[in-house]
């Protein structure tokens, strides 16, 4: 008689890359903006806005990804996570890198006025968030446990 027992892996479970995620929300987006035009930012608002957002987004992603390899765990969610990182970005929101990429996301999309992303970017952050945030935050609890829940309690997962 076995009696052996499955162990969960030690990653996330993650099943899509969560930046494919937001490329293929944009395209969506693109789609819908070609097939189903709306008006388009002013030109100056959206290149100044969109600029400001993608700058954003490069100094939160280095900060990001800094703390995680000063910490020597990985930024790949389907890696095993050596260490719980609350550093840095990470005493302002749990999940700096897909902050990251929605500013990154919406940067874009304002670069060039383009309505249909934006529009689509809270179904995003709804998508990331049961589709990625959620997997990651039971596995960082099933290894981190308390510290992990602590850090919950302090440290919201969006901004």
């Amino acid at each position: 008689m076995n009696h052996s027992f499955e162990v969960p892996p030690d990653h996330s479970g993650v099943l899509v890359p969560p930046p494919l995620i937001y490329v293929g929300f944009f395209l969506v987006g693109l789609s819908l903006q070609r097939y189903v035009p709306m008006p388009r930012l002013p030109f100056t608002i959206g290149r100044v806005l969109g600029a400001v957002l993608v700058l954003i987004w490069i100094l939160l992603t280095t900060w990001s990804f800094r703390r995680f390899w000063a910490a020597g765990t990985s930024v790949i969610p389907v890696r095993p996570t050596t260490a719980l990182v609350i550093e840095g970005p990470y005493r302002l929101t749990r999940n700096p890198m897909y902050l990251g990429l929605l500013l990154l996301y919406t940067g874009v999309a304002c670069w060039f006025g383009f309505l249909w992303p934006l529009l689509l970017a809270p179904v995003l952050v709804w998508a990331i968030s049961v589709s990625v945030i959620s997997r990651e935050e039971r596995y960082l609890t099933r290894k981190f446990g308390d510290e992990y829940r602590r850090y919950q309690t302090q440290v919201r997962p969006w901004l």
